[in-house]
């Protein structure tokens, strides 16, 4: 039986790019990640975190990355490799100083996520999946960003930008490229993709406070329970509390 019947081509899946070297992991990179090994009964399970926290240094997943991370946790390279490859939150790629996330699933691409991801595509002259010459945005399509109530959802540096048109995403744009201020709908105003990533390995930035913690649309549903005087069920109960017939005509 001849060997090609068995070869697999996915030329967009990748791997890490082992011919790039360069890394800014420095002592201090080396000293946080093995406080973050600290944290857990188990080290391993540290690794998450550890890798955002090399994104946070290098903007990509790094050689030099899965080195110190295998080394500190006894794990071998392939290990923290597959981990980093499996997860598409961890770029094998350098990756824009703001990176960029559309939705186009479900609710999303209803309310015209597919028709964002292409005029963001077309302002920024790159495809989801690639970064910008300058190394100033990078561009992808995102499963879900859990907030369907305020669709299309776009996202920079994963802070949510709400209820998307392609003309607030051009405007959005437009401000980031020129250093502008730039205010997430419900959470912290923009720094850039290297910073949210120290935030997501879990180093605080004391941004956490900044934006409403919900929006109106998310709260609807409990605004109204509390304006009609529903309740949950008890624990143990089967029943709730019922409206009464003349608020369920309203």
């Amino acid at each position: 039986m001849s060997g090609h019947e068995f070869q697999s081509y996915f030329p967009e899946s990748g791997g890490v790019d082992y011919s790039d070297t360069s890394t800014a992991i420095d002592d201090r990179a080396i000293a946080e990640l093995r406080q973050l090994a600290g944290r857990y009964p188990q080290a391993r399970s540290a690794l998450l975190p550890m890798l955002h926290l090399v994104q946070s240094y290098d903007g990509r997943i790094s050689p030099r990355g899965i080195e110190v991370c295998a080394e500190i946790l006894g794990i071998s390279t392939a290990q923290v490799s597959g981990v980093a490859t499996f997860y598409t939150m961890y770029h094998r790629r350098p990756a824009g100083k703001h990176h960029i996330g559309v939705c186009t699933t479900a609710l999303c691409a209803v309310m015209g996520g597919d028709i964002l991801l292409e005029k963001v595509s077309e302002k920024l002259g790159i495809h989801e999946g690639e970064t910008t010459p300058d190394g100033l945005f990078s561009l992808e399509r995102v499963e879900c960003n859990a907030a369907c109530d305020f669709a299309p959802i776009m996202m920079v540096n994963w802070e949510f930008m709400d209820n998307m048109t392609p003309a607030k995403a051009t405007e959005i744009l437009d401000k980031l490229a020129a250093g502008q201020e730039v205010q997430s709908s419900r959470g912290a105003t923009i720094t850039d993709w290297r910073s949210a990533e120290r935030v997501l390995a879990g180093f605080d930035d004391g941004r956490a406070d900044e934006g409403p913690t919900a929006g109106e649309a998310s709260l609807r549903g409990l605004n109204l329970a509390q304006e009609r005087n529903w309740t949950a069920p008890a624990p143990g109960s089967t029943t709730a509390s019922a409206p009464a017939p003349s608020q369920e005509k309203k």
